[in-house]
């Protein structure tokens, strides 16, 4: 049998990708929070990584890759197409000691979050990573570390006058398993394969 340690691994996400149009009017409060926070407590989130994650699976074996998307297009088949709507900005874990700042991301009728629990069932076996207790969709915009208190009262003024930002809306017709390879220049995405949510 192969040595464990030879077998390939690697670092997967399950997500929903945004049109061009959604990620130009998060870009724009992204500069608008940069210019108003210059320090380097904040870090940016690229616009190539703004997606909307719906299963963050860590590592796994990339012999089991096939298996993994077998299950998904199961569990994504029963769904149908989202209008999906991007808007207000919040933060993890609260305003007091912001850790993550974030977009969120709905749709009126609640699909998202059936979606997201089918899938996070499915994949049960594929990770090791604990299933999130409850889901809020978001885009982050930016991770926060080292903030101190009189710039957690700015951020948390500026972030009052954005709770009724709307960044836009679009419908979402596919789930997308993707590969995340980490290097010093940043992380580089592989979509390995896509679900539709073209509904039974």
């Amino acid at each position: 049998m192969e040595d464990g340690k030879d077998a390939a691994v690697w670092r997967l996400f399950i997500a929903i990708s945004m049109p061009d149009q959604v990620k130009d009017e998060i870009e724009k409060t992204q500069r608008e929070l940069r210019g108003a926070f210059p320090g380097n407590f904040m870090r940016w989130t690229k616009r190539e990584q703004f997606h909307l994650t719906l299963k963050f699976l860590g590592n796994v074996a990339e012999a089991r890759v096939a298996e993994l998307a077998d299950v998904l297009r199961s569990a994504c088949a029963p769904f149908n197409t989202m209008r999906l709507r991007a808007e207000r900005v919040g933060f993890f874990p609260d305003m007091r000691y912001p850790r993550v700042a974030w977009v969120g991301v709905h749709d009126s009728q609640n699909e998202l979050a059936r979606l997201q629990p089918a899938i996070e069932t499915a994949v049960n076996n594929f990770t090791s990573e604990k299933a999130e207790k409850r889901f809020i969709g978001h885009v982050t915009l930016a991770r926060i570390q080292g903030i101190r208190r009189q710039q957690a009262e700015l951020l948390s003024k500026l972030a009052q006058g954005m709770t009724n930002r709307f960044f836009g809306e679009w419908m979402a017709d596919k789930v997308k398993l993707i590969r995340s390879e980490l290097s010093s220049g940043g992380a580089r995405y592989t979509t390995l394969a896509e679900f539709s949510l073209s509904g039974p």
